[in-house]
């Protein structure tokens, strides 16, 4: 065959080989994905990308797989692991998409290729219901709220009929209520086998189904705690893995710097000093005067706290003056830790719970001296970033890695397997090299496969003109009046999303009053008012809403329809230039000749802005406008990268046209 452009002889395209043939039949029209999954129609992206990653588990190779939004990144690799991938483990972003591939994703396609795989779900310990613990806090009744007792009640009722102890499934207790630390065990205070309830403990009892399972769903945050601490089961799991998918893999990065790191803090002491006085009045009490004993600790823990007079500060250790009251203050708290560890040693051997307490001490008072130690042995070659964290009523002691890719490589070494990493966004206008050199993958195969969507015609990029510099006193304002017309053309259905909390606190203000100023009965969602889900159901169902967040809200979400027509971004996600762990690595890379910005810093913002941009098309019948506020995004020569890294929107920065586009209908809204 010939080109008939250069006169080459073409080579001959190979056949399909038996596992490829066998996709495009799963794939296909009238193949049994289709008869399973309502709406399912043929996607070339998806079936191309099963096939790379049926490749990849073949050959026991590692894939970067980028997928555009609408693809169908989950059956894509679901099907080829479910049928060939062995013993697989996936590991998701968020316990939300843990939940939905495990109630819903894994079982359909199961039932759709009538595989006979069995699946478990891991997560971490805190949130499994700890019998020991439950018993302990209905006995002690020590709680501070009338929430806390209702809640405490609930707890106890659906112990007696779950299985699983799965927090997950109480949903009348919010996710993030204290009562919570109260009734589950931390690996500090998990009394392992020496536990009354051990044969019916729900993690060990989820530990065991996920060891016996095919199909292993666990989330990021478990997989790296678990190289990191050993405590979570995925280490068990490891050994006889054959394919180990990451979905949602751009959060690798910062989740596993997250782990590979060390943090000690003041909150941990505080823990600690609580449950010693508990356990030592239970089971010790005319051994020590508990009260005493405890209380040089927490005050030399409150006093570290204050070696930082304001409520939230970030600092590394060269940045701390040397007068500063923190180095007196962090000698007095291991002392103390010390001096409380002497009355644990006599007073052990009286129950254990108290030997649980001593076995605590002794780890926080390593990490705090270990902490010391890094910092007075400091050099220029070193790997590692000392920065303190003050929080309004705790201080975090982080000791974190510079570079991931040489402990993560070391986790990848020895037995042979196929490694995927998926997700939306690892590339920079089709360039892998960023999330490669971090994950230290530089060697492997990467793919991309584009969004069935037609951006051009769905959806229209828009920056404003006149807008102020990012830096000035009034441009979450100027991002409000900017907004409101577009929000008023699209009649709601907006998501105004923020860089940062205070921004989204001001601008809140803002719209809540202009709304009121306007007679606009959009009904206004602010993230922190309500649970994430919560706002999240309620701008679904309210059609009109208008929904103020930050980051938890530029990724993993899913609003499709007239719901959400326009989202408004009010800054370029840059990390904030203060950041201890930022400022290191950057410094790092400018010592070996590179641009800190340019290959660092730009490549991060640019990942996470589409990852805020892909809240708006989510399949082929959406429209909108994606607004970037920020005038860097015309004004800098990097801004020109950042827009062609984005979908291909048509772009504008004429109002009218983008109310045009929006279908303008002035009384929209109001009463």
């Amino acid at each position: 065959m010939t080109d008939e452009l250069s006169g080459a002889v073409a080579a001959p395209t190979a056949p399909p080989s038996p596992r490829e043939a066998e996709i495009e039949r799963l794939f296909g029209p009238g193949g049994p994905l289709g008869t399973a999954v309502d709406a399912y129609r043929p996607r070339h992206a998806q079936t191309e990308m099963a096939k790379a990653i049926a490749g990849a588990i073949e050959g026991q190779r590692t894939l970067i797989a980028e997928a555009g939004t609408g693809t169908g990144k989950t059956f894509a690799y679901l099907v080829p692991a479910l049928l060939w991938g062995g013993k697989v483990i996936v590991s998701t972003g968020t316990k939300n998409l843990q939940d939905q591939l495990f109630l819903r994703d894994i079982p359909t396609v199961r039932a759709a290729l009538n595989a006979p795989v069995s699946i478990a779900l891991l997560k971490g310990r805190a949130n499994y219901v700890c019998h020991f613990h439950l018993e302990r806090t209905l006995q002690n009744g020590r709680l501070t709220s009338r929430d806390d007792v209702s809640y405490l009640r609930d707890i106890s009722r659906f112990m007696k009929t779950t299985r699983s102890g799965d927090k997950a499934e109480l949903s009348k207790v919010p996710e993030n209520a204290l009562i919570w630390n109260l009734v589950t065990s931390t690996r500090d205070t998990c009394m392992g086998a020496e536990c009354q309830y051990y044969q019916d403990c729900f993690v060990m009892k989820a530990r065991k189904e996920a060891q016996q399972a095919d199909v292993v769903v666990v989330n990021h945050h478990l997989f790296f705690a678990d190289v990191a601490l050993k405590d979570t089961g995925v280490a068990e799991l490891l050994p006889s893995a054959n394919t180990i998918i990451f979905d949602e893999a751009h959060q690798l990065p910062d989740t596993a710097t997250l782990f590979f790191g060390e943090t000690v803090s003041t909150s941990l002491v505080m823990e600690l000093c609580r449950d010693v006085l508990a356990e030592g009045l239970a089971h010790a009490k005319g051994g020590a005067d508990w009260a005493k004993t405890v209380s040089p600790v927490e005050r030399a823990a409150r006093d570290l706290r204050l070696a930082f007079p304001q409520d939230s500060v970030r600092l590394a250790l060269n940045q701390i003056a040397p007068s500063s009251d923190f180095f007196p203050a962090l000698e007095k708290l291991k002392d103390e830790l010390a001096a409380m560890l002497v009355t644990l040693e006599r007073e052990a051997e009286r129950a254990e719970s108290i030997e649980l307490c001593r076995t605590r001490a002794i780890e926080l008072g390593r990490q705090f001296a270990a902490w010391s130690a890094a910092g007075a042995s400091r050099d220029e070659a070193s790997e590692s970033v000392l920065w303190v964290e003050a929080f309004s009523s705790s201080l975090q002691l982080h000791q974190t890695p510079l570079s991931i890719a040489p402990i993560f490589n070391k986790q990848r070494e020895g037995v042979p397997r196929s490694w995927i990493f998926t997700s939306a966004t690892l590339a920079v206008k089709n360039d892998f090299d960023h999330f490669l050199t971090q994950m230290g993958l530089a060697e492997e195969n990467a793919q991309s496969w584009p969004s069935p969507f037609d951006y051009g015609q769905q959806g229209l990029l828009y920056v404003p003109p006149n807008m102020p510099q990012p830096n000035s006193f009034d441009y979450t304002d100027a991002v409000v009046e900017a907004a409101l017309p577009l929000i008023i053309a699209a009649g709601g259905g907006a998501f105004l999303l923020c860089t940062t909390n205070r921004a989204v606190a001001r601008a809140a203000e803002r719209m809540r009053d202009e709304l009121a100023k306007r007679d606009l009965k959009f009904p206004l969602l602010v993230q922190g008012e309500r649970g994430r889900t919560e706002l999240l159901d309620q701008f679904r169902a309210a059609g009109n809403a208008v929904l103020i967040g930050s980051q938890s809200f530029w990724e993993g979400v899913d609003v499709r329809g007239k719901a959400l027509s326009l989202v408004v971004i009010d800054k370029l996600p840059f990390a904030p230039p203060d950041d201890p762990v930022l400022a290191a690595r950057i410094g790092v890379m400018e010592k070996r000749g590179l641009n800190g910005f340019m290959h660092h810093q730009l490549p991060e913002a640019i990942i996470n802005l589409k990852q805020g941009a892909g809240r708006l098309i989510r399949d082929e019948s959406d429209r909108g406008v994606l607004m970037i506020c920020d005038p860097r995004l015309i004004s800098k020569p990097y801004g020109k990268r950042i827009w062609q890294s984005l979908p291909p929107f048509k772009r504008t920065r004429e109002q009218a046209e983008v109310e045009a586009f929006l279908g303008q209908a002035g009384s929209v809204g109001k009463t």
